[in-house]
């Protein structure tokens, strides 16, 4: 397949190290990129974080360091945390870095060649949580509902400006042409509702401070977030130093973002990249948040999940599994430290864990682990049909993000196979001495589980390796997903990894079962 697919996530707002909750959309767009991979299709994958906060600079202050030694450190926490997690980036992108840098003042200047950029005066409240100023509307009790501890600033200043307003025809015929450009729907209809209200210019540039890329022919302004920020979607495909890259990559094929920020990636960066010249990206998907106890998670607010607790009740591939089968995530929901044990327990402790271990166990005990070809009965035609439509609804799920789904449809599939173990008995048919049924049941409980194996790759990727190793099936792809004879081959029932049988190794759980801690005090 040469068609190539570039993912990226948001560049995240920089802290000293990442929530669940910021790990949610990157482990998100990592089972997505996996996908892609595990087709065969060339993938990159690019994340990072937004470096020129305001905030960063008066921590930084605070603490008495440089921004640059504090951001370093935070990002080189950040990708700890997404190596450990499993996130599988092609590029930790940074705002800071050198190539991004020359790519924002280029955004700039293509701006200024077409005459979208001017100077203006503006004033109003500026919250720092999120570099953004807010107008009235957008406040809830003279607070930013986003960030409510922290106190707005009253800014009055000389800016640079975009003529965002010049772009409302031009914005008006995508969303017209084009609805699916931002998905999902209930999400793309807040953005339309703010295009009806008319585009307003908005400010590009911040004076009096020292942190943050000099504006274009004038050092005494730095180019505030949005020609900064977005901008590392097309420096990280190659824009402007690598023309070749660039035409590889480019346009995007999805953006995944909190829905937060859809008005500027739906109205402000398609603007840009019409200044500019630049195709659009195919898509921008937005997520939405993940709730504890009904309230969005965030650090202001004290009620974030730390994620090392998360790995030591779940494990990394359980937590994956968690956050994208319990948070829909098109929508978003609330979460619950016993909702989430008992999915884990019910799903992949008992339901998927104890298929594969039994399988394997069997397979060993009674037939020293040599299985032939999975069987042709009835019933194995009938499992078989039933991974055929589970593949297809996996498939139609997760290539528009619905990952709850498509877990959902391997859950249906794990269902069927203990289903279908319970009606052929191999452990009765052992007893009668009915070796060669024996052997076909097994070998067909063991093809099921071999395709179960390959459909939670993007999601449990160790786990994943763990099933199929126990199945005696090499996985077909390296650890980031990459190579293989592509989804179709390794989904294909009885096809070329299993024609000619398997031979399953030892069985070692691949989840364990968890409980709840002890309440103390």
């Amino acid at each position: 397949m040469d068609e190539t697919f570039y993912l990226t996530t948001a560049i995240f707002y920089p802290s000293a190290s990442p929530p669940l909750h910021s790990l949610y959309e990157a482990i998100g767009a990592d089972a997505l990129a996996r996908y892609h991979r595990l087709l065969g299709q060339p993938t990159r994958f690019q994340t990072g974080m937004d470096e020129h906060s305001a905030q960063v600079e008066r921590q930084a202050r605070e603490l008495g360091t440089d921004p640059r030694q504090l951001v370093d450190g935070w990002a080189a926490e950040w990708q700890r945390a997404f190596d450990r997690f499993g996130v599988s980036y092609d590029r930790f992108i940074r705002t800071t870095d050198p190539d991004h840098v020359r790519a924002s003042v280029e955004m700039v200047r293509r701006a200024r060649d077409t005459g979208d950029i001017y100077k203006g005066t503006y004033s109003g409240w500026y919250c720092i949580g999120d570099n953004e100023f807010k107008t009235d509307a957008q406040l809830v009790d003279g607070r930013c509902p986003d960030h409510p501890t922290l106190e707005l600033q009253w800014l009055e200043e000389e800016n640079y400006f975009f003529r965002l307003s010049a772009y409302q025809e031009r914005l008006e015929a995508l969303y017209r042409d084009n609805p699916s450009f931002c998905e999902p729907e209930h999400f793309r209809r807040e953005v339309l509702a703010w295009l009806r209200e008319g585009l307003r210019d908005f400010s590009i540039s911040r004076a009096g401070v020292e942190w943050g890329i000099p504006f274009p022919d004038d050092p005494s302004h730095r180019i505030y977030v949005w020609f900064d920020a977005l901008t590392n979607y097309v420096t990280g495909a190659g824009f402007p130093d690598d023309p070749e890259s660039f035409a590889r990559w480019w346009p995007a094929d999805v953006h995944v973002i909190g829905m937060n920020i859809t008005r500027f990636h739906c109205l402000y960066w398609p603007a840009m990249l019409l200044s500019a010249g630049l195709q659009l990206p195919k898509q921008v998907f937005a997520h939405g948040f993940m709730t504890l106890r009904g309230e969005k998670m965030s650090k202001t607010r004290g009620n974030v999940v730390d994620p090392a607790d998360m790995i030591r009740q779940f494990g990394v591939d359980g937590t994956r599994y968690l956050v994208l089968r319990e948070i829909p995530f098109d929508r978003g929901g609330d979460m619950t430290e016993d909702g989430l044990v008992r999915r884990y327990n019910a799903e992949l402790a008992h339901d998927l864990g104890n298929l594969v271990n039994r399988t394997v166990s069997m397979s060993g005990r009674y037939l020293e682990g040599a299985l032939p070809a999975p069987g042709k009965a009835a019933a194995d035609h009938e499992l078989r049909d039933a991974a055929a439509a589970v593949v297809e609804r996996y498939r139609a799920a997760i290539s528009s993000l619905h990952f709850e789904e498509a877990l959902a449809a391997v859950m249906s599939l794990t269902g069927a196979t203990n289903g279908y173990a319970e009606s052929q008995a191999p452990w009765i048919l052992n007893k009668r001495g009915e070796t060669h049924r024996l052997g076909e049941v097994l070998a067909t409980m063991a093809e099921s589980c071999r395709i179960l194996g390959h459909l939670m790759a993007p999601f449990t990727p160790s786990a994943s390796r763990s099933m199929l190793e126990q199945l005696g099936v090499a996985p077909a792809y390296d650890e980031r997903g990459n190579g293989g004879p592509g989804l179709d081959a390794l989904l294909a029932w009885n096809g070329e990894a299993t024609a000619d049988g398997t031979r399953t190794t030892a069985a070692v759980p691949v989840f364990p079962r968890t409980e709840l801690p002890e309440a103390t005090g």
